[in-house]
């Protein structure tokens, strides 16, 4: 039996991370510690690309994948439920864009996108120092590069 089983590895890999700015103080949070396990994974080559909000996520994120420059993109945002539909609806819109996008590029394509029902729950996911959703995405891109390459390659 073969397995195959990667570890996360950004050396010599190329990333983007496309950043939503609405709910800033919690996107800024997550981008915080995807960059830091970015770093700490020797991960030199970042593109940093801030958008509006999270519904605008999987449109960058398919420009960004079909320019040929990246090996993986990470998407960030927060989607706070409020008191009407909106959030079912970008929340929904955004995952299915950001799943479409990584099925039509083949590269990988990071969801670290918060979809929480308050503030309070947003800033305790994001946060670097407590439950780091933004570290959680930058190991699951490098880990989906590196089994891209030991899949292809292997």
């Amino acid at each position: 039996m073969n397995e195959i089983d990667c570890r996360p590895e950004g050396r010599g890999r190329r990333l983007a991370v496309a950043v939503s700015r609405f709910n800033r103080d919690v996107t800024e949070l997550m981008w915080a510690g995807c960059r830091q396990a970015l770093h700490e994974h020797g991960v030199a080559d970042l593109t940093l690309v801030r958008v509006p909000g999270a519904f605008e996520l999987p449109l960058v994120c398919r420009w960004l994948a079909a320019s040929g420059r990246f090996d993986a993109v990470i998407a960030l945002g927060a989607v706070v439920r409020g008191e009407t539909a909106h959030f079912d609806f970008i929340s929904a819109e955004c995952t299915r864009g950001l799943g479409q996008v990584a099925l039509d590029s083949s590269i990988p394509v990071a969801f670290g996108v918060l979809t929480p029902e308050n503030a309070a729950q947003a800033v305790e996911r994001a946060h670097p120092e407590r439950k780091n959703k933004g570290r959680e995405a930058a190991l699951a891109a490098l880990e989906m590069m590196a089994l891209r390459a030991e899949i292809e390659g292997g």
